[in-house]
């Protein structure tokens, strides 16, 4: 494949150039109002991002550093994702109070629950500083070219007055070619007001996972609370509801197809701009390697979680974190292939070499570098996978850390307060017993899929997966890493204080555990023949992506570039669409409540549905919610260009109403974060009709819906 491309960039015709059509991630000063307008919106640029008076950026925040969310009501009231908020749930969630499978709903503020450690985060302002940060660095090469960057970080972030409770972050764009501040204003209290049991809120669960037709209500509410003068303050019960700059109207107008919509939100991560060698490496290397680790890990927790209710609580939210990537990679994979993205990519590369020739020298070095690094590549996807998704070495690794930060005198009181709330929380939700299995089963993949010079000494004992499970079994009896031996006089699991007591003793006690030199054995072998090497080429490939991306920008003159999502806020738009992805299959925009009705499969853990829905679809005891049709729609696709971190992101009509709760993409077109493809990507909301339907109806929280305008 790769000589192909290397052939081909410089045969191909230079009329074949990239395509432009919908897609992008526009940083919110920078939209381009003409173009959307011609799409049908209705409003302004100014009412989407203005920092002279309320906008809709005003009600739009970043929810716990990962998901997005919007506020609904003139008294803070959230709207997110059921999966972003999942782990709060499970928080509040027992055996004997299963909040995961039997929902929650506050009566009225007081019943509302707290969440420790929960934030959220507005964007006060954006401004472009590519000027600031990159001043005196025209003649620099790294180090010093990154040490200049970041003093000049610091001396701008210095020069700025902001509050106590502002921060400013710099971000770089365009792979260094430009730099932005984002003012951000954090609230830490927030509370958790509503979400459907898990039978709607994870309806379809894994099968239905990246897939479309959809039926799931992913939503589940929260509300941020202040001090009294209405700025932010740490839990309390003083605190007020937050009132808002502005919140959204929530329409429950029809929707046809062809409608304009926007989603805002702060979108994780992007390569829209690889060269065609990158794409190969990851569709032929890379995601294979990461889907063949959780798929052991996933099969695994999964005979287990469905035979035992206390491990499917334990373990509900980090199997879904491990499913959610597996999935999305597959689905990766399979777009690449049928959107043909490498040969795309080729054919614009030679579009560029035709019209500026120092671009095939960086084309050339780039391919050069990618197949020097790929074997170090694929076993830094190996390595990383199985040390994440073999939670017995992931937790060996923080203590491995913890020795490493002690004897290089690092480790104050702060840092050891924080390690051991982390492997606290982390002992709450953990089966010594069960991860043994998943340890044994991933060791067994690592050992036959790793070339041996990246293995370290002896680790082909590990091939058998049969024999490996009573040997893992045995060497985590004997670890106190897995809480089965003690230290101290105490088990980790059970007395972290105890166990810390006496810290030589344990350090000592660690360095003398079975787990602890299992990982440290793969740990600093990765490090020594692996790591440098991959960190090196790395380092060069990105120093030449920063020089191709310049190139593309000053060469394709006719080409709108947008940077690259970096879970920084933007603004994608696109229309309300169906798909027709595969020969013969055509999909619908919309869904509706029939369609859960035709999935319900009684007492299934993905396909169940509660008594009182089916009563209410029987008696078509729909209310204000039902469309043309007579039916609750429930979910619909569009053309706007999402990724990771848009989950929980607002999609607005073209009056700035929203209208659906971003929480998916279609499976065909994951690949939209590499190669955004409108024939294939779309993404996958939660209908406002069916959001307020179980609110009103559903959850009889009537007093929620009186909160908010709706928009009918």
């Amino acid at each position: 494949m790769t000589k192909k491309i290397l052939l081909s960039v410089f045969l191909l015709p230079a009329a074949m150039a990239f395509a432009q059509q919908y897609g992008g991630m526009w940083i919110p000063t920078e939209l381009n109002e003409k173009e959307m307008k011609d799409l049908g919106m209705k409003i302004s640029a100014k009412d989407i991002f203005n920092t002279q008076k309320p906008s809709i950026k005003d009600a739009v925040v970043q929810f716990n550093g990962g998901c997005t969310a919007e506020i609904i009501s003139p008294k803070g009231l959230l709207l997110t994702n059921h999966h972003c908020g999942y782990g709060q749930i499970q928080a509040h969630s027992t055996v004997q109070n299963d909040l995961l499978s039997n929902g929650f709903w506050a009566k009225n503020p007081d019943g509302e629950l707290p969440n420790p450690g929960v934030k959220v985060d507005f964007i006060v302002d954006i401004k472009e500083v590519t000027d600031q940060i990159l001043e005196g660095t025209d003649n620099l090469v790294e180090p010093e070219l990154t040490k200049k960057i970041s003093k000049n970080i610091e001396v701008y972030k210095n020069s700025q007055k902001i509050e106590s409770y502002q921060s400013i972050i710099v971000k770089s764009m365009y792979y260094g070619n430009k730099y932005y501040a984002f003012t951000t204003e954090t609230y830490k209290d927030i509370r958790l007001v509503g979400a459907p049991p898990q039978s709607i809120g994870k309806f379809g669960s894994d099968t239905d996972n990246w897939v479309w037709p959809r039926h799931t209500g992913d939503f589940s509410m929260f509300r941020i609370y202040a001090g009294k003068d209405n700025k932010p303050a740490e839990y309390s019960k003083d605190n007020v509801p937050y009132v808002p700059k502005h919140y959204l109207p929530v329409s429950i107008k029809d929707k046809t197809e062809n409608d304009f919509t926007f989603v805002f939100g702060f979108p994780g991560k992007t390569t829209e701009y690889l060269p065609a060698v990158a794409v190969e490496k990851i569709m032929t290397d890379i995601d294979p390697a990461r889907i063949a680790v959780r798929e052991v890990a996933l099969k695994t927790l999964d005979e287990k979680m469905r035979t035992d209710s206390e491990t499917r609580i334990k373990y509900a939210s980090k199997y879904a974190s491990v499913a959610n990537y597996w999935k999305k990679w597959i689905g990766e994979v399979e777009g690449l292939k049928k959107s043909n993205a490498i040969e795309k990519k080729v054919m614009y590369e030679g579009s560029l070499v035709a019209k500026n020739h120092e671009i095939k020298a960086t084309l050339d070095q780039l391919n050069k570098l990618y197949n020097d690094q790929a074997p170090y590549a694929l076993n830094n996807a190996y390595y990383t996978e199985v040390v994440r998704n073999a939670e017995t070495l992931k937790l060996a690794g923080d203590y491995y850390d913890y020795i490493a930060s002690v004897e290089a005198g690092k480790m104050d009181e702060k840092e050891l307060a924080r390690l051991k709330t982390k492997v606290t929380s982390f002992y709450k939700d953990y089966s010594a017993e069960l991860d043994a299995k998943v340890t044994a089963k991933l060791l067994a993949l690592y050992a036959n899929k790793t070339a041996p010079q990246f293995l370290p000494a002896g680790f082909s004992k590990y091939k058998d997966e049969n024999q490996n499970i009573p040997l893992v079994e045995e060497i985590s009896k004997n670890s106190i890493i897995t809480g089965r031996a003690q230290v101290n006089g105490a088990a980790l699991t059970a007395d972290i204080e105890k166990a810390f007591s006496n810290q030589d003793r344990l350090i000592k006690t660690l360095k003398k555990d079975p787990v602890y030199q299992l990982y440290a054995s793969m740990k600093e072998t990765y490090m020594k023949t692996a790591d440098p090497q991959f960190t090196s080429l790395q380092g060069k490939i990105d120093d030449l992506q920063k020089k191709f991306m310049a190139q593309q920008i000053a060469t394709d003159k006719d080409r709108k570039f947008f940077p690259d999502a970096n879970s920084t806020l933007r603004v994608t738009y696109g229309k309300v669409k169906g798909s027709t992805p595969r020969d013969a299959v055509s999909y619908g925009y919309q869904t509706h409540l029939a369609g859960v009705m035709e999935k319900y499969v009684p007492g299934d853990y993905e396909f169940d549905v509660p008594k009182k829905l089916i009563d209410l679809y029987n008696k078509k005891d729909f209310g204000a919610y039902k469309d043309k049709t007579g039916d609750v729609p429930v979910g619909f696709t569009a053309t706007n260009h999402t990724t990771g971190g848009n989950s929980g992101s607002p999609a607005l009509d073209a009056n700035g109403n929203l209208v659906g709760l971003n929480f998916d993409r279609q499976w065909e077109g994951t690949m939209s974060d590499i190669n955004y493809d409108p024939r294939f990507s779309r993404n996958i909301m939660v209908d406002t009709k069916y959001i307020l339907f179980i609110i009103d109806k559903f959850a009889d929280s009537k007093w929620l819906i009186d909160e908010m305008k709706v928009v009918k």
